[in-house]
């Protein structure tokens, strides 16, 4: 799969997770753990980042912070997961918040990667 391919379809897996963790946040549960989420080396696009990328991509000058984007994201969507599971409602939504950690790497990792996307 080309860079431009695992782009986008790391732009709509990262974007589903917004609606992941607010069922998860409603409902109490999760088909996966705080841990496995806290995780960037765990999703499709993580691994492309860390095991399958071409090592000429790595000096794109998009690539070092897009991982260290992509990490902040998964600690922060662990942490909000990790609330959710424990029942605690009002602090995982709380940090769903469009000024908190969760919201503004999400952005920032996103935007970072259609940089990247537009680089190439």
């Amino acid at each position: 799969m080309s860079i431009h391919e695992e782009i986008t379809n790391a732009i709509s897996a990262h974007g589903a997770w917004k609606h992941k963790l607010r069922k998860a946040i409603d409902s109490g549960t999760s088909e996966s753990t705080p841990d496995k989420v806290k995780m960037d080396n765990n999703c499709s696009f993580g691994k492309w980042l860390h095991e399958r990328i071409e090592p000429s991509a790595k000096s794109s000058p998009f690539y070092d912070e897009v991982v260290k984007l992509h990490a902040r994201f998964h600690a922060a969507a662990g942490e909000i997961l990790a609330l959710a599971i424990d029942g605690q409602k009002d602090k995982a939504n709380e940090l769903m918040g469009a000024t908190k950690d969760f919201s503004r790497y999400s952005g920032a990792l996103t935007r970072q990667m259609k940089e990247w996307q537009g680089s190439l």
